[in-house]
């Protein structure tokens, strides 16, 4: 029997949606809404086969990251189980104790209606279930972000699991902590194909052009007014370039040590793990694994022009450099 202080798990996986978002996050935007149509009519044809396997999901990779928070007291995944996408992970699902909901969805191509029944037993098994201290949710949909909140309210620790770059921010910012499915251990992350190189713009070809007549007398006030009105108008200000990941990681990190010293000293030292654990309070999907950094320190050291970091045996200081 478990003691009453082991931390207790509940996993609710929107099966079509984290399958969907890793096959899009595999092959390219839309992929998915592109391939549907042949992958539900030639679902053994050679090439779409080939496709799904490239985008298989590591069901036990999510499984065993729900693990380490605690006992898992029930796993339940949401999807229509006889569509061929679906149907290859059976065996493995119910191999991992995970128990199979079956939707059907109420017209072709239309939404299985996973949020909805998701939802609707989360919130009963809290109240079935009492000891429940987590809740796994593996989706990617902003609809789980009043799912989450209630979660919370309720007393309970919400964690998020999505694939990177298809994961609504509002729903991992509901979160208590969130995880990106591709910085899972045991999941390979997709190789970005190489950029084709540009081609040279082809050559200007002149043009021979007849000289325009002189303008007449009662023509040249027009002219002169229509280059003043050129003249007038100025080109529109390019907007400022949007952050790539690395780049908002970096203004969480300037934010959270900011934050720090203002609590503070100008100059104090701030351990490293509060500074992350404050840093994965404002953005629960932040994670140096997902960014390709071994750990938080390779992460600290990436941004030394704007972090200094102390290492004194066991201990892990950071503070702002002065600019």
């Amino acid at each position: 029997m478990a003691e009453p202080t082991d931390s207790r798990v509940a996993v609710y996986l929107d099966f079509d949606n984290i399958v969907i978002s890793w096959y899009d996050r595999v092959h390219g935007r839309n992929a998915y809404a592109k391939d549907r149509q042949r992958i539900s009519e030639q679902p053994n044809d050679p090439e779409v086969a080939e496709r799904l396997s490239q985008a298989m999901i590591e069901v036990g990779a999510i499984i065993d990251y729900a693990a380490s928070f605690g006992t898992l007291v029930l796993t339940r995944a949401y999807a229509d189980w006889s569509s061929p996408v679906n149907a290859v992970y059976r065996s493995q699902l119910v191999a991992r104790a995970v128990d199979l909901v079956q939707l059907f969805p109420a017209a072709a191509y239309a939404k299985n209606g996973a949020d909805i029944r998701l939802a609707v037993d989360a919130v009963e098994d809290m109240f079935r279930l009492p000891d429940l201290t987590h809740v796994v949710i593996v989706a990617g949909d902003s609809d789980y972000v009043p799912l989450a909140q209630r979660c919370k309210r309720l007393g309970r620790y919400v964690i998020g699991v999505g694939v990177a770059g298809s994961t609504a921010k509002s729903l991992a910012a509901a979160c208590d902590e969130f995880e990106a499915y591709d910085s899972l251990s045991g999941v390979v992350r997709p190789v970005k194909a190489p950029a084709p190189a540009a081609t040279p713009p082809a050559a200007e070809v002149p043009v021979e052009t007849t000289a325009a007549p002189a303008e007449t007398t009662a023509d040249a006030p027009k002219a002169k007014s229509r280059s003043r009105v050129k003249a007038k108008s100025a080109p529109a200000e390019a907007a400022p370039p949007k952050l790539d990941e690395q780049g908002e990681a970096t203004q969480l990190l300037e934010r959270a040590l900011r934050l720090g010293h203002d609590k503070g000293d100008a100059d104090e030292w701030l351990h490293s793990s509060a500074v992350k654990t404050h840093m994965r309070r404002m953005d629960p999907s932040f994670s140096e694994k997902a960014l390709g950094y071994r750990s938080f320190s390779d992460f600290l050291k990436s941004r030394d022009d704007m972090a200094e970091l102390e290492e004194t045996g066991h201990e892990r200081l950071v503070r702002l450099r002065d600019h």
